[in-house]
């Protein structure tokens, strides 16, 4: 097999495979194999009809299809690693009409390829470390947070719904007079305020009180994910059968070593909050250093990304998104329906977020290899024992789970080319 490369504009490319004829044989032996066992001939087992018989009543262009099938992807597959070049996306393939029995046959695949960044400043980069000092109203602020988790739901009697508070609602919509489908909802505790619903729909029922009847008008949203009701008014009909009231328990000595089993005081707790709260700010304001370090290396760096790569990256945010769901006992569905949102809108919203996640890849990859960092299998080995000892499993355990250890080595590699940007920085 011969192969030629000859890059193009942009990031793309041309493959110009030739596959000799003899492979092309294989290749319709392997499809006649395949194809025979599918037809029903009068006189013949199925699966045991003559080549020589099949060529004459069908033709030997009746298997080329399936033999092009064979032949591609494998031909394709040998000549990126023998050209030396990394796709992004599919190849769009031409030349198939040239296939022939007997004969050589020569196909194009138009390759999109990882880009190779032009790389500007990443050394001396001028950074200011966050402050890292833990304030009086920090500690306030987290103790507020304590007692609002500890904090019960009292039934308010003959009292309005308030911003804060849990209202337990049976609802319909309707757009005009028809109600429709998966807007109904019996028992449903919804905390004014949190957004959960319909943009409009729990600020109206600030002020309603338990036994009322309450119609909530609102409009979807243009890109809301049924279409059926993208951009339609909607009138829900809401019953609030109860109303319930967050009541925070009352700070003491007492509260203190409910929240903290190793401080006996509110003092003590505070202390400790005030410890562990700085020891978390100086981590926090690490990581923060180190992302705007790689931040401005990428922001210096040229590069034209693929469309194809931040459409990949998009698949993996949404995914992660649809993971962290599902830990909250939600999904992707139902998220669009409570938020309103379609899936076109959020990938819209995550494809910025996306482009730079792949600048700041393609960044840390490119100064890796202009510094010539190296990851050793001592390197691996010392994450693949700390990790072991994180999660309670042997090193083989965390390489069968990982899939070989491919992965952390370019974890590695990335943490090494990071430290790089932090130990040549100007850090005030």
């Amino acid at each position: 097999m011969s192969v030629k490369w000859e890059k193009q504009e942009g990031n793309q490319g041309l493959l110009t495979i030739e596959v000799p004829a003899t492979e092309v044989n294989k290749a319709l032996d392997k499809a006649f194999a395949k194809v025979v066992k599918q037809i029903n001939v009068p006189g013949f087992r199925k699966g045991k009809m003559p080549r020589p018989m099949f060529e004459k009543r069908f033709g030997a262009e009746a298997l080329y299809q399936d033999a092009l099938e064979i032949i591609i992807p494998e031909a394709y597959s040998n000549a990126i690693d023998e050209a030396g070049i990394e796709p992004v996306d599919f190849p769009e393939i031409a030349g198939t009409e040239n296939f022939e029995k007997g004969a050589d046959f020569t196909f194009t695949a138009t390759v999109t390829v990882k880009p190779e960044p032009k790389l500007g400043d990443y050394k001396g980069l001028e950074v200011t470390k966050l402050p890292t000092e833990v304030t009086d109203e920090e500690v306030d602020a987290q103790i507020e947070e304590q007692l609002a988790k500890k904090a019960e739901l009292e039934i308010k009697e003959d009292e309005a719904i308030v911003e804060g508070d849990t209202a337990v609602i049976d609802f319909e919509g309707f757009v005009g007079d028809e109600a429709f489908e998966g807007g109904k909802g019996a028992d449903y505790p919804l905390e004014i305020g949190s957004g959960s619903f319909i943009p409009g729909f729990e600020e109206q029922l600030v002020g309603v009180k338990s036994g009322e009847v309450k119609d909530v008008v609102v409009t979807f949203p243009e890109e809301y994910h049924a279409t059926e009701l993208a951009g339609k008014e909607a009138t829900f009909k809401v019953t609030v059968k109860e109303v319930k009231t967050k009541v925070l328990p009352e700070l003491n000595d007492e509260f203190a070593k409910e929240l903290d089993s190793e401080v006996d005081s509110v003092e003590a707790l505070r202390a400790k909050i005030k410890e562990t709260t700085a020891a978390q700010k100086e981590t926090d304001s690490e990581a923060a250093l180190r992302d705007e370090l790689v931040e401005k290396a990428a922001e210096n760096a040229e590069i034209d990304i693929p469309q194809a790569m931040i459409n990949t990256e998009v698949d993996r945010m949404v995914q992660e998104f649809g993971q962290r769901l599902q830990m909250q006992g939600m999904n992707l569905d139902l998220y669009y329906q409570f938020s309103g949102q379609s899936e076109e809108a959020l990938r819209e919203q995550m494809a910025a977020d996306a482009a730079n996640r792949v600048r700041v890849s393609l960044t840390l990859e490119a100064i890796a290899a202009a510094e010539g960092i190296e990851v050793s299998e001592e390197d691996i080995k010392a994450e693949l024992e700390k990790m072991a000892a994180q999660f309670g499993m042997t090193t083989e355990q965390i390489t069968s789970a990982l899939g070989g250890t491919s992965v952390l080595e370019n974890d590695i590699r990335t943490q090494k080319t990071v430290e790089l940007l932090v130990e040549n920085a100007k850090i005030s």
